[in-house]
């Protein structure tokens, strides 16, 4: 089944121009099933290329989905223009009073700040509350992850010595839980943070399981037992060039980054990346979206409050 986005939305051209199953809004008024209500909470600075990279996950499953494209406050982000954000973004307020099914809440390059000192913290705060009474199931990616790690359980993240990033091997903690269902014992991953959360501080949180972590980036994938909370340190939902562009950014600014790890053939930046994390990242959104999501949400997303 397919995703149905907006008709004019510049993702729809991308995805089917690969062939991916998605769904203008006029065609999927036409049928009468109940899809399911994601929401995606962009707070990276390039939106246009995180939706894609996104909804590219999310069109992979055998579910149709409706989603809302969500911003944090009205600040233009420099790298969308401001005609994208109005067009095709809700303001938190105007989608408070509903129900969601599911909740991806982006990361964003605020590593090296405290969390009180990001500007939009207490409206970050609001929406975390909000989710956890109003949405199924919610995932955060990246420093969204440990942003809400720190608001629920008080668990501060570390700085790293240098930024983590490259593309990392993972072990499965928890081969039984349904989130690690098709996965292999060992899979690939990407990171690009500074932060850190050690497995110590994961295991401490009652009611909290770590499903997958590496030897070289730590804790990669922990869950609530209740299925309402996922966190993913890394980025899933990254495209092949993706570190590249970060690399290369980065090489601009002046701040000598190292190469990434495991990412460019023979580990050498004029080589292509080795892509090996799709099909990771891919069934990692359908069993969120399956068995975390939809074999649980109520028909009836009123109800959610209930739970």
């Amino acid at each position: 089944m397919p995703i149905k986005i907006p008709s004019d939305l510049p993702a729809l051209d991308v995805l089917l121009q690969e062939n991916i199953f998605a769904m203008d809004s006029n065609r999927a008024a036409s049928q009468n099933i109940r899809p399911l209500e994601v929401g995606i909470l962009n707070l990276m600075p390039n939106k246009i290329e995180t939706e894609i990279q996104i909804l590219r996950l999310l069109s992979n499953t055998p579910i149709q989905i409706n989603v809302d494209l969500i911003r944090i406050d009205e600040t233009i982000p420099k790298n969308t223009p401001k005609s994208h954000m109005d067009a095709f973004y809700h303001e938190f307020s105007d989608v408070a009073g509903k129900n969601y099914d599911g909740l991806i809440v982006t990361g964003a390059p605020l590593g090296l700040l405290e969390y009180e000192d990001v500007k939009y913290w207490n409206k970050m705060t609001e929406i975390l509350d909000w989710a956890k009474q109003n949405v199924q199931s919610t995932m955060f990616l990246c420093w969204a992850a440990h942003a809400a790690m720190y608001h629920f359980y008080g668990v501060q993240r570390q700085l790293r010595p240098g930024k983590l990033s490259g593309v990392f091997e993972h072990k499965v903690a928890e081969v039984n839980d349904e989130l690690m269902r098709g996965f292999d014992p060992y899979f690939w991953a990407p990171h690009s943070r500074i932060g850190e959360v050690t497995l110590e501080d994961y295991n401490k949180v009652k009611g909290l399981t770590v499903l997958a972590q590496s030897d070289a980036a730590g804790t990669y994938l922990s869950a609530t037992d209740d299925r309402r909370l996922v966190f993913v340190t890394g980025h899933p939902e990254y495209d092949a060039n993706t570190l590249a562009l970060e690399y290369e950014r980065d090489l601009e600014a002046g701040l000598s980054p190292s190469v990434p790890d495991n990412y460019f053939a023979e580990n050498n930046p004029d080589k292509k990346p080795m892509v090996r994390w799709k099909s990771h990242g891919n069934l990692l959104l359908t069993n969120w979206l399956n068995h975390y999501v939809y074999q649980n949400t109520p028909y009836d997303l009123s109800l959610l409050r209930r739970k």
